[in-house]
């Protein structure tokens, strides 16, 4: 595991030195604190930053051939490399390390940018082929880790984080109005874009090949066809989920340094560590927090999955300096990101790191067997699609807007109102509801939400990519390609990183995932029970029955306690005048939202820590690169627009994101 970092140029001439390339490096110490490694030559410059998890002393990078004619840096762990080794020996490859590396490196030679298929991991290399003078870029299938890429006076940056590139090419750091708008809608910005125009994130499952000064990015994966399998029985059903995902958990548990496991008390962490510990000769060490308040406290369950499976379990109950991390964390984010529980993602990692090098998790569950809430809403909304879809619109165009702001249900009223895929779009998009009950952009940045991309549009696309027919594998293709990638994956990638933790994720592992996509949604969601055939799994393997048959909290903090106490003065940032003269929201509707919050009792507590992390961000990280001047460069060119296609493949190369 590592941070890679590095910049090609089109032509042998190029400035590319070592001293630039280990200044991109300086930038993510903390992603690789146990070594660093520098190539550079011929116009190109690859760095790496090392967290040593696998041939200690020999896994130095960039790794090269027998020739030394491709070179490789790589972020990442190949569970399948031991298969691999032994057949390119047999065809004539030499190695000189220990490391999954090397076999990557030898692959290429055999399959060239097609090599990456045959990986089975998480995954974000960079090689270079000093013979054609080419870079390819790959990202793992489900985008466990990040990668992001920039084309400038002819380099091709790239780098794990933005910062690398923006340390030597701060002219970069240009507002993407666009992705500003995305967040506003998301509380993340979806791939392919990125908060500043000229930078984009190489999508999951994608690779991206750099040659003679042009860019082409293409699609090696995706998921596929939902709903083609049906097991003959449930017990048929359960041993085939058991013995995949068991290899799986097995396989991420080869590492030549401590590991251990996230453990919530939650179903999916509970089943990883279950078969953790099945798969493993010693006790796992397992981590959990908690919160001294028991509405946002599960170490009680926790607790009970620990003593179950024998682990060694550590627990601590926190009073965090929360003002201090926040400052933290927005200062190192690269994009405004409002996803609160990236707080006690942190905390857990940190506590882990006292103990382990590398941990799992039980990430990806929700995702694929329809976890959350809105499954089951949306599938009881179903009901209103009987409703003529002429009635709906009259309803939306005419009804609606004389409908009281105070009216109660009138939010709900206009959801059911549209047809099913609007409907989820619009449950999942905060701004549009928030404009219908009071402005809160400026008219500024409103004229631009009129001209450019709507954001709604990054689902809408991935509905009609969707493999899937009925309606509850449609909904569980667009999280995973949007809300698991962009929030939960990039939430855990950062919140572990900045620890220098490793995080590993069995249910995520693509041959598994593969064979829950071809489960019919009935597998998934049987009437009001989510995740109906994980919890008989879980069962199954031994979680105790408490654990999973309660209610869903999630990674649960006590952010409205937080927000009316040790936040709150942080919150005023908020109605200060630089903040209100960036010129993005109307003063009046964020000193509503602010009244509401603090002076009427009304829970506002999600709105305003999507608005803090935005304003936090332009003021401890952007500002590092831009100078505050008011309104931040609220325009929308070109080049600043998504560019994803309908269909999920990306056939040519969209330098402009």
């Amino acid at each position: 595991m590592c941070g890679i970092a590095g910049v090609v140029s089109a032509t042998r001439e190029s400035n590319i030195t070592e001293a630039l390339v280990r200044h991109m490096n300086n930038q993510i110490v903390y992603r690789g604190p146990d070594d660093e490694g520098i190539y550079v030559a011929d116009g190109a410059g690859l760095g790496m930053r090392r967290l040593s998890i696998i041939d200690l002393s020999g896994g130095h990078q960039p790794v090269f051939n027998e020739d030394r004619s491709a070179w490789i840096v790589f972020n990442g762990e190949i569970y399948n490399f031991p298969e691999l080794r032994p057949e390119l020996e047999r065809r004539g490859h030499r190695f000189y390390t220990k490391t999954d590396t090397e076999v990557i490196i030898h692959l290429y030679e055999e399959m060239g940018a097609d090599c990456v298929t045959k990986l089975r991991g998480m995954f974000a290399l960079a090689i270079y082929d000093k013979t054609k003078r080419k870079l390819i870029l790959a990202r793992d299938r489900l985008g466990k880790k990040p990668l992001h890429y920039a084309l400038h006076n002819g380099n091709l940056y790239f780098g794990s984080e933005i910062k690398s590139i923006l340390a030597v090419a701060p002219e970069l750091a240009e507002v993407n109005s666009q992705a500003l708008l995305e967040y506003l809608y998301y509380g993340y910005v979806p791939e392919p874009i990125t908060a500043f125009k000229g930078i984009h994130k190489l999508p999951s499952g994608h690779l991206l090949e750099f040659e003679n000064g042009e860019i082409r990015v293409r699609q090696y994966w995706d998921l596929p066809q939902y709903s083609t399998h049906t097991p003959k029985s449930e017990e048929e059903c359960l041993e085939e989920l058991e013995s995949r995902l068991f290899e799986a958990t097995k396989m991420r548990l080869i590492s030549d340094v401590p590991l251990g496991a996230f453990l919530s008390g939650g179903t999916d962490s509970s089943l990883v560590v279950g078969l953790m510990a099945r798969a493993s000769s010693r006790p796992v060490k397992t981590f959990s927090i908690g919160f001294k308040n028991d509405d946002f406290n599960e170490a009680d369950y926790a607790r009970i999955v620990a003593k179950k499976f024998e682990t060694d379990h550590h627990e601590m109950i926190l009073e965090p300096d929360v003002v201090q991390t926040v400052e933290h964390l927005t200062s190192s984010l690269e994009e405004p990101f409002g996803d609160s529980s990236m707080l006690p993602t942190y905390y857990v990692s940190q506590m882990a790191r006292n103990h382990v090098t590398v941990a799992l998790s039980g990430d990806g569950g929700d995702e694929m067997f329809a976890g959350y809430d809105r499954y089951r809403i949306h599938a009881d909304r179903q009901v209103f699609e009987k409703i003529p879809g002429w009635a709906r619109k009259l309803y939306r165009d005419q009804i609606f807007p004389r409908l009281p702001n105070s009216m109660q249900g009138r939010k709900f009223s206009y959801n059911i109102s549209l047809p099913w895929q609007e409907r989820y779009v619009d449950g999942l998009s905060f701004l549009p509801a928030f404009e219908r009950e009071m402005p809160l952009l400026s008219d500024d940045f409103r004229a631009i939400l009129a001209r450019s991309d709507d954001p709604g549009n990054v689902l809408r696309r991935r509905f009609a990519a969707a493999p899937a027919k009925d309606p509850v594998s449609q909904i569980l293709y667009v999280d995973t390609k949007t809300y698991m990638v962009d929030d939960i994956l990039a939430k855990v990638d950062r919140m572990s990183m900045l620890n220098s933790l490793e995080v590993r994720v069995p249910i995520l592992d693509h041959v598994f995932v593969e064979y829950v996509a071809s489960l019919g949604p009935e597998w998934k969601l049987r009437g009001k029970q989510q995740k109906y055939i994980l919890r008989k799994l879980a069962e199954r393997v031994g979680v105790p029955r408490e654990v999973l048959y309660r209610q869903k909290q999630g990674f649960s903090l006590p952010l409205v306690h937080w927000m009316r106490n040790e936040l709150k003065d942080m919150l005023m940032v908020l109605v200060e005048p630089r903040t209100l003269e960036r010129g993005y929201f109307q003063p009046s509707g964020v000193r509503k939202l602010m009244d509401d919050h603090l002076l009427r009792g009304k829970t506002m507590t999600g709105r305003l820590w999507r608005l803090l992390m935005f304003e936090l961000w332009h003021r401890n990280f952007l500002e590092k690169y831009v100078k505050p001047a008011g309104v931040f460069s609220l325009s929308v060119t070109a080049d600043s627009r998504r560019t994803v296609p309908a269909t999920p493949v990306l056939a040519s190369a969209p330098v402009g994101g």
